[in-house]
């Protein structure tokens, strides 16, 4: 797969995928929301990969929020705005997603780090929420994933303030999973991403599709019965006799699923 904003690559069971506009504070514009959202889109379709890392390049930044630049020039509302669905990929996508914060995580950097599943960040990483001061704000996944990170006292004041918070801090708040030197992010997050690819991708798929229920309304609860409906055409012997005997108009053998 080849994009002009980001950079992607396989080693092993883990996919990495690298904001790769380091110049610009690794903003997301339009495309390269679009442009994550595919390459999830795709990750989502094949076997290979077990987890997906998501970091910015450079040693600078993770993402310091998107351009406001490049959106149409009306008040005809023309679809989804490309940040939900970069965020919305990663929530659908049944594989667990590792942010690992290398600099900067601000706005909707934050928030991007926020909706992947846990986050591993360097020492001198530093999380901040700025709308406010720049008359702008995220009122869905920026407030409601912050509120069940860290409380809504706390989630308040980060968006009422705007203070910034080291990556200590904020490991203590529970923003983020772990900290670990700058010069060892890199090993540390590879060691991360390998310790959950040991585990079932199936049993994973299933907690991950159970915790987005619980938010993701009947969307959520969908994706869960979806996934778990699609294992259960492929392997449940009940579905496939099921199948079988309504299309040899004959009845079931129940003795081949269970009784």
């Amino acid at each position: 797969m080849s994009y002009s904003n980001i950079l992607y690559a396989e080693d092993g069971p883990i996919g990495r995928i690298t904001l790769n506009r380091p110049d610009d504070g690794n903003m997301f514009t339009a495309e390269m929301c679009h442009e994550v959202r595919d390459c999830i889109n795709d990750i989502r379709r094949e076997t290979r990969t077990r987890v997906v890392v998501l970091t910015g390049a450079g040693e600078r930044f993770f993402c310091i929020g998107g351009r406001k630049d490049g959106m149409p020039d009306t008040q005809l509302y023309p679809g989804v705005l490309p940040t939900l669905e970069m965020y919305e990929s990663i929530d659908r996508l049944q594989k667990p997603v590792v942010a690992s914060v290398n600099g900067f995580a601000v706005g909707g950097g934050n928030v991007l780090q926020m909706v992947c599943d846990v986050t591993i960040a360097k020492q001198s990483a530093v999380f901040r929420q700025v709308g406010p001061m720049m008359g702008s704000f995220d009122a869905g996944y920026g407030t409601w994933y912050l509120e069940d990170l860290v409380g809504k006292k706390k989630a308040k004041e980060m968006w009422y303030c705007n203070q910034k918070l080291s990556a200590q801090e904020a490991l203590e708040i529970g923003l983020i999973n772990r900290v670990v030197p700058d010069d060892r992010l890199a090993e540390e997050t590879t060691a991360f991403a390998l310790e959950i690819a040991d585990r079932g991708s199936f049993a994973l798929a299933s907690i991950k599709a159970a915790f987005n229920a619980r938010h993701g309304g009947v969307s959520g609860l969908s994706r869960m019965a979806h996934d778990l409906l699609l294992r259960s055409y492929l392997t449940s012997e009940e579905s496939k006799e099921l199948s079988a005997s309504f299309g040899e108009r004959r009845r079931p053998d129940a003795e081949k699923f269970g009784r």
